[in-house]
């Protein structure tokens, strides 16, 4: 792999120091282009990876066994991704992952990453914060599912993430906001009238 990385350029601005090793970091870490419509992991898989966007669009979302489509999230550029659940020995993944649009994607064995963290202090340090930023958008999703009405949601979506509603096909932005296409509609025309 000759491109920078982008999954350790994020882990560089996260250590407090260069990182040791980081060449048998680089040479851990696979790209591959995932088409539009392609998984990049199915859910209830064993998948210890982490990954990050180079290139395109990708959706998280949970599947219900009736095949009901419950999203999370969406990743872009520069962005990163792990089933949690996964990374643990043993784990299987809790979602899937699929290429909303064309993706370039990097992704990198857990067990090296954790293998360098436990030798070296600054691989520990990053991937902690990592973990803790993992956590906080999270959070900040829970949070807003329970406190927020869906057009406040959509709004702080779009102010969060310029461009990004435009990308994302509407009816995966409305699953995403737990609303339906028609309701997800009427929103949108809400907030466009609002700010005409």
């Amino acid at each position: 792999m000759n491109a920078p990385s982008t999954l350790l350029t994020l882990l560089d601005t996260l250590a407090p120091v260069p990182l040791p090793e980081r060449e048998r970091a680089h040479e851990a870490v696979t790209a591959r282009v995932v088409p539009a419509g392609a998984a990049v992991f199915h859910q209830d898989t064993a998948h210890a990876h982490v990954h990050a966007v180079q290139s395109g669009l990708v959706k998280l979302a949970y599947l219900g066994e009736d095949g009901t489509e419950w999203i999370k999230s969406f990743v872009a550029e520069g962005g990163f991704f792990a089933s949690l659940a996964a990374l643990a020995p043993g784990g299987r993944t809790t979602f899937l992952a699929s290429a909303l649009e064309p993706s370039r994607i990097e992704g990198i064995p857990h067990g090296v990453l954790e293998d360098l963290a436990s030798r070296h202090l600054p691989w520990s340090h990053a991937l902690r914060t990592l973990a803790m930023a993992h956590a906080a958008r999270k959070e900040q999703r829970e949070r807003e599912l329970l406190t927020l009405g869906a057009e406040a949601r959509y709004r702080r979506f779009v102010a969060e993430h310029p461009g990004l509603h435009r990308r994302v096909p509407q009816k995966d932005l409305a699953r995403h906001l737990g609303v339906t296409p028609v309701g997800f509609n009427r929103i949108v025309k809400r907030v466009r009238q609002a700010g005409a």
